[in-house]
């Protein structure tokens, strides 16, 4: 069994997005050369609203990724950078990554709200946009 992890965040500015990317696309590198990770990937979908899908060997390793590197140093600057942010995570008999579809389907039926500084109206209500 593998641990397929899926983020939905939500920019609440443009004046966030360059530094966001950024952070973005280092903790995606970072991702791919992680152990234990067998696939990564990010989707942007309007709105200042960004993805991540992962899957990993098992939580260990997604747990270790998590707290080390850019992504370590990304978390605690998106409580204030977003003003959405939600997480699933489930087992799969697969080692590849679940379609958006799929990843949506999770989040929008088993995901958490993550705590932010400046949280939505909706995120307030746990409501997805």
């Amino acid at each position: 069994m593998t641990l397929i992890s899926v983020t939905r965040l939500r920019v609440r500015s443009i004046r966030f997005l360059p530094v966001f990317l950024w952070y973005s696309f280092k903790s995606n590198q970072q991702a791919k050369q992680a152990q234990g990770n067998l696939a990564s990937t990010v989707r942007a979908a309007g709105n200042n609203v960004f993805w991540t899908s992962t899957v990993w060997e098992n939580e260990a390793d997604m747990r270790s990724f998590m707290r080390s590197g850019s992504h370590r140093e990304a978390m605690p600057k998106l409580q204030n950078w977003c003003d959405e942010g939600s997480v699933v995570h489930w087992q799969s008999e697969s080692r590849t990554l679940p379609s958006w579809k799929e990843a949506e389907t999770a989040m929008f039926t088993q995901g958490r709200f993550t705590p932010l500084t400046y949280p939505s109206i909706a995120h307030q209500n746990h409501r997805f946009q």
